[in-house]
C-alpha cells in the first residue's frame, strides 16, 4: 500500500466519521482531516435545533475530542481549507500556504446557505444558518428580539421559527410557493407543517415575494415584500436553501453537476478521489437514479462506503434517504425519495389532524416510494421493507392502523 497519506477535505461529521471508517477497516498510514472551521468536526442538525434553543453544548454535538484523533493517529489541519487540488501530482494546496501529498483524497466538503440577492441582504442583523458562528450569533439575537422574520418555508427556516417561538418570539415567515416544503413534502403532507406553524402563532405569509430588507445605518429593521408591505423585525433570517461547495473539484476538472458526480461507491471521476456528504451526487443502485442529499444521515454513513473503496474494496452505498426534524410537539422521520411530482398519490394510516400518522407515498403501480412517520416511532424498519420490496401493496391495508405494517400485503413480482 502506498505510504502517501489518505487526506480528508471536510472537516464536519462526513470528515470525522471517514477517518473513523478508515481506521476501523484497517489503515494504518498516515491520515490527514482538512477543515475549513476551527472547531473540531460537529453535528450539524442541533444548529436549528437544541443548540439555537440553548439546550445543548457545542461539545454535545463534537463528533470525537480532540483526544480520539490523538490516539488514532489522524493530523487535523484546522482553520486552513484547501483551496486548490493537483490531480496530476496528487497534491492539496491549504490556506495557511501548505501543501499536502495525497495517495487517496476524499472530498466532504458539505455546503453553504443560498444568498439572497436583493438589497440589504448583508446588513447586520440578517442572518444565515449553516455553521456554529451562525446558530451562536442568531441564539444571541433571539434574547433580545422581539420580532424575527425567516425568509424561506424549508427546513432549516420551520425550525428556526420553532425554536423562536417557544421563545417568546413573534415570527413571520416568508414563503414564495404556496404551501412550506412543497418540493419536499408534496401538497398532501405540506398543509400539515402550515397548520402546525399557524396553531403555534407564526405568521404564515404564503405566495409572497420579497422586494429588499430595509436597514438604517446598515442595520437591518425589516423586509419589505414585493406587494409593498412592509415587516418590521429586531433579526432577519435567510433560509432559502444551500449549495454545494463543488468548487475545488470543478477547478481540478472532475465531474460536477449538482454537485460531484460519483458512481454508487461514491467514487468521482478520478479513481483516487471519493466524494460524499452533500456534495456528493451518487448513483444509487437500490432507487435506480442520482441522488444528492443534504441530510445528516448521508453524512453520518456514506464515509464508510467511501472508506471501503479507498482501501480497494468492492462497496456499494445502498442506504435509502433518510431525514428528521422536530418542532414544536411534533416529532417526524422521513425514509425513501418522492420528491414532489414523482409520485402519484400519498396514503395516510392515522390522523393528520392530530399530527399522529405515518403517510406513505406511492407510484402509479401502488408501489412505496418513501414513508413519514409523524409522532409514531419504531417503524422506519417496516417501512423500509415495504420501499425495498418493490411489490404493489394493498392500500387499504396499508391505510388501517390496526393491520401491522409488516402484515401489508403485497403483489408478487
Amino acid at each position: 500500500m502506498t505510504t502517501a497519506p489518505f487526506v480528508i477535505v471536510g472537516g464536519g461529521l462526513a470528515g470525522a466519521k471517514a477517518a473513523e471508517a478508515l481506521r476501523e477497516q484497517g489503515f494504518d498510514g498516515p491520515l490527514v482531516l482538512v477543515g475549513q472551521e476551527s472547531h473540531l468536526p460537529y453535528e450539524r442538525p442541533p444548529l436549528s435545533k437544541d443548540f439555537l434553543a440553548g439546550k445543548v453544548t457545542r461539545e454535545e454535538f463534537t463528533v470525537h475530542p480532540e483526544t480520539w484523533y490523538q490516539e488514532h493517529d489522524v493530523e487535523l489541519r484546522l482553520g486552513a481549507p484547501a483551496t486548490a487540488l493537483h490531480r496530476d501530482s496528487h497534491e492539496v494546496d491549504l490556506a495557511d500556504g501548505g501543501r499536502l501529498g495525497y495517495g487517496k483524497l476524499l472530498l466532504a466538503t458539505g455546503s453553504r446557505p443560498r444568498r439572497l440577492p436583493v438589497a440589504g441582504a448583508d446588513a447586520e442583523g440578517v442572518h444565515y444558518l449553516r455553521d456554529l458562528e451562525h446558530a451562536a450569533a442568531l441564539r444571541a439575537a433571539l434574547d433580545t428580539a422581539q420580532r424575527l422574520v425567516v425568509i424561506g418555508g424549508g427546513w432549516i427556516g420551520l425550525e428556526v421559527a420553532a425554536v423562536a417561538r417557544e421563545r417568546g418570539v413573534e415570527v413571520t415567515v416568508i414563503e414564495a410557493a404556496h404551501l412550506p416544503l412543497l418540493g419536499a413534502l408534496g401538497p398532501e403532507l405540506a398543509t400539515v407543517f402550515a397548520h402546525l406553524h399557524r396553531d403555534h402563532g407564526v405568521d404564515l405569509r404564503l405566495d409572497t415575494h420579497l422586494a429588499e430588507i430595509t436597514t438604517t445605518g446598515g442595520v437591518a429593521t425589516g423586509v419589505r415584500l414585493a406587494d409593498g408591505t412592509t415587516l418590521p423585525a429586531d433579526a432577519v433570517l435567510v433560509g432559502i436553501g444551500a449549495a454545494p461547495n463543488v468548487g475545488l473539484a470543478d477547478r481540478a476538472g472532475l465531474a460536477v453537476s449538482d454537485g460531484v458526480l460519483t458512481d454508487a461507491s461514491l467514487r468521482t471521476s478520478d479513481p483516487d478521489i471519493c466524494a460524499v456528504g452533500d456534495i456528493a451526487n451518487a448513483k444509487h443502485p437500490v432507487l435506480g437514479i442520482r441522488v444528492r442529499v443534504e441530510h445528516w444521515a448521508t453524512a453520518l454513513h456514506q464515509p464508510a462506503t467511501a472508506a471501503t473503496t479507498m482501501l480497494g474494496g468492492p462497496a456499494s452505498y445502498q442506504e435509502l434517504p433518510y431525514f428528521f426534524t422536530d418542532q414544536y410537539d411534533l416529532g417526524m422521520e422521513y425514509l425513501g425519495h418522492a420528491p414532489a411530482g414523482h409520485y402519484d398519490r400519498v396514503v395516510v394510516r392515522g390522523d393528520t389532524a392530530s399530527r399522529e400518522f405515518i403517510a406513505f407515498w406511492l407510484d402509479a403501480r401502488d408501489r412505496v416510494l418513501a414513508g413519514m412517520n409523524v409522532n409514531v416511532w419504531d417503524v422506519t424498519d417496516a417501512v423500509k421493507a415495504l420501499i425495498l420490496a418493490g411489490r404493489p401493496v394493498d392500500t387499504k391495508r396499508l391505510a388501517d392502523p390496526d393491520t401491522p405494517l409488516e402484515d401489508v400485503p403485497t403483489q408478487a413480482r
